[in-house]
């Protein structure tokens, strides 16, 4: 039933398997250095190749941008367009007003003042967009 070992079989299965270690030891290193897989960087290293990689930088100035650009876009369409648009429209509640059908009520004065509101960020994004860029026209792609 159990195999007894003797001083001399455990000296050999001892060997044996320090072989065998030898072997794996060798084949870890011969796939190493033909592997293509490069060796691992510093932290910061990797984490600046991911920045530039992916130009994470230029998103994150992107989006400060875009942010600073709706401050300054409503900032015009609220003080300089709406003030110019409103003698026009008589009422000073226009935003306001409703329409009722029966039970139904519908706030066409936010609904207008919404589109105009969008027209006129539309609008200050457009002439914006042309001075920066300095076209002639705006093209398709």
């Amino acid at each position: 039933m159990f195999k007894l070992w003797n001083q001399n079989t455990w000296k050999m299965e001892i060997e044996r398997v320090l072989k065998d270690i030898e072997k794996v030891k060798q084949d870890i290193k011969r796939i190493s250095e033909n592997s293509v897989v490069q060796k691992p960087a510093g932290f910061f290293k990797e984490f600046r190749e991911f920045l530039e990689e992916y130009k994470i930088i230029g998103l994150a100035i992107a989006f400060i941008m875009g942010a600073a650009a709706t401050v300054f876009v409503k900032a015009i369409v609220d003080n300089f367009i709406m003030p110019l648009i409103t003698p026009f429209i008589p009422g000073g509640s226009w935003q306001t007003a409703t329409f009722s059908i029966g039970p139904v009520i519908i706030g066409w004065g936010a609904l207008l003042g919404a589109m105009i509101n969008f027209l006129a960020i539309a609008l200050v994004v457009f002439l914006i967009a042309k001075l920066v860029l300095r076209e002639g026209k705006v093209t398709k792609k």
